[in-house]
């Protein structure tokens, strides 16, 4: 499975004031991780919408497990690899790591949605094969 990778430096306004980080900023990072590992894999997700006539990717289910804390002027690593593809969804696993220690690993499991024929909801739509070979690629 193809993994992305990126580094993030906590602020001063990601932390509460305990001096960790405040744990939805973990969420926020995950979610753009998610963005980043469709970018990294050569499908943007504007391109995405525009190529399959999607709306996006919504979360319906997500957790982390807290490991070891991050404070303010550290520097973290997340690993992003889309582990699962079903019909539809399909599920994300996150790793932050500091000074090369676990600290949090995140899941998501997201669902390809598009627009319903009348306009006035949005829909469950198949994972077009093409998208699933391009995270299954072997680097």
């Amino acid at each position: 499975m193809l993994t992305s990778h990126r580094t993030l430096f906590i602020e001063w306004g990601d932390c509460d004031p305990a001096d960790i980080v405040f744990y939805p900023n973990y969420f926020k990072w995950f979610d753009a991780s998610t963005a980043h590992h469709f970018k990294s894999a050569g499908l943007p997700k504007p391109e995405l919408i525009r190529r399959y006539g999607v709306v996006g990717f919504p979360m319906v289910d997500t957790r982390a497990k807290f490991h070891i804390p991050s404070r303010h002027g550290d520097e973290v690593a997340i690993e992003t690899t889309i582990s699962r593809f079903g019909s539809s969804s399909f599920d994300v696993e996150h790793r932050l790591t500091r000074d090369g220690k676990l600290a949090v690993e995140g899941f998501e499991k997201r669902v390809l949605v598009r627009k319903t024929d009348d306009g006035t909801s949005i829909t469950s739509c198949p994972v077009p094969d093409e998208v699933k070979r391009l995270f299954t690629r072997q680097p």
